[in-house]
């Protein structure tokens, strides 16, 4: 199991093969297919971003309410898939980590190698124990979207599994 501080180095990045463990500690932002076509249609239409992609790391996640004492309720991976239609143009842009759950498409496979890029796969059911990784929740942009709006997390020791590598070795494929 290796530990790793967000954002990734572009040498933590290559470093890493598919079924390698990883605790992300560091901060990382979450949007989910609504945030994905916002900051598609950004990009399409010239606009600013409300993040800078270069490096980020992307969480495909909607919490649930946060719980008395807690910063955020349970927060386990969606499905991946729901980005494919936008996730090679994020990449293009600079998004260096994505982390979620199944499979990709074959763009967004090509898009990861093209771009030197990551894929981790975030355990489904876990929402409660990632839920103890977040230590902080900052709301960046898309509020009107509630729970599916694009936040920051700051996670500590936060599990993951390399799914798809920089050069395209996957837990997907046999």
């Amino acid at each position: 199991m290796r530990n790793l501080k967000l954002p990734l180095s572009r040498e933590d990045i290559a470093s890493l093969s598919a079924y390698e463990q990883v605790m992300l500690s560091g901060k990382l932002y979450v949007g989910r297919d609504q945030v994905h076509r916002l900051l598609f249609g950004m990009i399409e239409g010239n606009e600013q971003l409300p993040i800078d992609l270069k490096g980020a790391t992307i969480y495909y996640m909607g919490p649930s309410p946060a719980p008395e004492g807690m910063v955020i309720g349970a927060c386990g991976p969606t499905t991946s898939a729901r980005m494919d239609p936008f996730s090679p143009t994020l990449l293009d842009r600079g998004l260096a980590v994505m982390i979620g759950k199944g499979p990709r498409s074959q763009a967004v496979c090509e898009a990861i190698v093209r771009n030197k890029a990551l894929y981790l796969q975030a355990f489904g059911g876990c929402g409660a124990l990632y839920a103890q990784a977040v230590k902080k929740v900052t709301p960046i942009a898309f509020g009107e979207l509630g729970p599916e709006a694009l936040i920051e997390l700051e996670v500590e020791d936060f599990p993951v599994i390399v799914a798809i590598d920089s050069r395209g070795g996957s837990v997907f494929s046999r």
